[in-house]
């Protein structure tokens, strides 16, 4: 799993004056689950496309199982691609659909029907290889569209937000049927993407971009705990930021205050500049947490309840504080006995230092 499959350095892909892709590097594991996250048009797809040999980068290398990809087209790379709209053929049947890559091979009548069954088997549609190409449901046309992929026995697989067109139940139980999938087969999967759950859920590691930039690579934990900018976490679920002055410094530990926290220590972060002058503070907002009459915490700022949302699971508080400009969301777990809040209440919302992010600018 040390091994790179992919390799990319200083790729840039130019359209006349816009620049889409700025020099980017990337390596990619052998057999990990993958992901391109970020809002549309940061150069997710042209990144993804061209790995796929189905654009050329403007300057840099593209390098797979240590080879150059240097004007090799499409089908003489070993990757696959399944596109956000299947591309499944509506005239044939769902076996012609995921065989029609191996008519090329000219394979007997049984090599090639004994591949395509064990196709459908692996995606979970046995029985189903006379239906036609029409007759099939987004969930069905997704699984035509990943077993074809899969046929050819690529060595990297490439997904272009397969998931997109599904509904939100359909959509987070493929999620978890594509990751089985992969692995099962165990060869690399590089899943484009800009919802956050789906690449959180999925993957062993994430590469958020913006810009035609790569903002960071890291697991999905690593990720969403621990950003390493405010673009960053606010682009991954919802965060509160809290600006603070730093006072003191070393090599090891800045010292801040702000008037929401008072006076803390935190540990100074890779890349972090030198220098005294302000610092953003991230809070998740389950990491707060509203405190009874009773309860106590670490960190205890004082506000006035204005609003909150029933998501069922969990209900959203937001709570303005003096000293920020922007309200705290706190995020509660639903449960029995718990305090009835109506808007206008003073609260106490509780954190832990643990709960405080320092963020890059």
């Amino acid at each position: 799993m040390n091994t790179p499959i992919i390799s990319i350095r200083g790729v840039s892909r130019h359209f006349g004056a816009f620049t889409a892709l700025d020099n980017i590097d990337l390596d990619v594991k052998q057999g990990e689950f993958f992901s391109l996250l970020g809002p549309s048009g940061c150069g997710k797809t042209t990144l993804l496309r061209m790995i796929g040999g189905f654009m050329e980068p403007s300057s840099g290398k593209i390098m797979i199982d240590q080879k150059p990809m240097d004007g090799l087209a499409p089908n003489q790379r070993p990757t696959n691609m399944v596109f956000q709209n299947y591309a499944i053929f509506p005239h044939l049947n769902v076996a012609d659909n995921v065989g029609y890559g191996l008519r090329k091979l000219r394979l007997d009548k049984a090599q090639f029907t004994a591949r395509v069954q064990e196709a459908l088997e692996r995606v979970g549609l046995s029985g189903l290889g006379h239906r036609g190409g029409h007759e099939l449901s987004g969930g069905q046309r997704q699984r035509v569209a990943l077993a074809r992929a899969l046929i050819m026995q690529p060595k990297v697989l490439l997904l272009d937000e397969p998931l997109s067109a599904l509904d939100k139940k359909l959509r987070e139980q493929m999620q978890l049927e594509l990751r089985r999938l992969q692995r099962a087969v165990g060869i690399t999967f590089i899943l484009v993407t800009h919802d956050q759950y789906e690449a959180l859920s999925m993957s062993d590691r994430v590469a958020v971009m913006f810009k035609g930039r790569i903002a960071q690579v890291a697991p999905p934990q690593d990720i969403y705990q621990r950003p390493a900018s405010r673009d960053v976490a606010d682009f991954l679920g919802g965060m509160n930021f809290i600006e603070a002055q730093i006072e003191a410094e070393d090599a090891l530990e800045l010292k801040l205050a702000s008037p929401l926290t008072g006076p803390i220590t935190l540990a100074r972060r890779d890349g972090f500049a030198q220098g005294l002058g302000k610092a953003t503070l991230g809070i998740r907002p389950e990491r707060l947490r509203i405190l009874g009459p009773k309860e106590t915490a670490p960190i205890e700022i004082t506000g006035t309840l204005y609003d909150k949302v029933y998501y069922g699971e969990v209900t959203h508080y937001s709570v303005a504080v003096r000293g920020n400009t922007q309200p705290l969301q706190v995020a509660v777990t639903n449960s029995s006995g718990g305090p009835e809040l109506a808007a206008g209440s003073e609260v106490k919302v509780g954190l832990d230092r643990s709960a405080l992010v320092l963020l890059a600018p």
